[in-house]
């Protein structure tokens, strides 16, 4: 990869509720995916950076940050993405941005093949940061 080549990064949380589901946001934009709460890394910051700042944007509420447990690359958009566990920090009260029109929780059966095996990395998570390419 030379130096002016595009690409992308970006940083994701995984946060659970107290039955264990997984908390999805739905996007208005591109294919209006389910996804985890988190984006791109914007120039200058770190990965933690961009976790904090997505999530505040996107949930309109902070997170409390506890561990990295993988790093993934996509193929189909040429980018990696970094997951963490967080959670809400409480008091929390969830108000989506322009981007998002639903948030929900969800068990692990009801995610998307890749979603699934990045959130079960981080649930299972044993010290070890995960690494896998897709």
């Amino acid at each position: 990869m030379a130096f002016e080549d595009f690409y992308r990064l970006s940083a994701h949380a995984v946060i659970t509720d107290d039955a264990g589901r997984i908390l999805m946001l739905k996007a208005d934009y591109a294919e209006r995916h389910w996804g985890l709460p988190g984006g791109a890394v914007d120039p200058g910051e770190t990965l933690i950076e961009t976790l904090i700042r997505e999530c505040r944007e996107e949930l309109g509420c902070e997170i409390e940050v506890a561990y990295l447990s993988g790093i993934y690359y996509h193929g189909a958009v040429n980018s990696h993405s970094a997951i963490y566990r967080a959670s809400l920090r409480l008091p929390a009260r969830i108000v989506l941005s322009e981007e998002h029109s639903e948030w929900g929780y969800f068990t692990l059966d009801t995610l998307r093949p890749v979603q699934r095996a990045r959130v079960e990395d981080c649930l299972n998570f044993s010290g070890k940061v995960a690494y896998a390419a897709y």
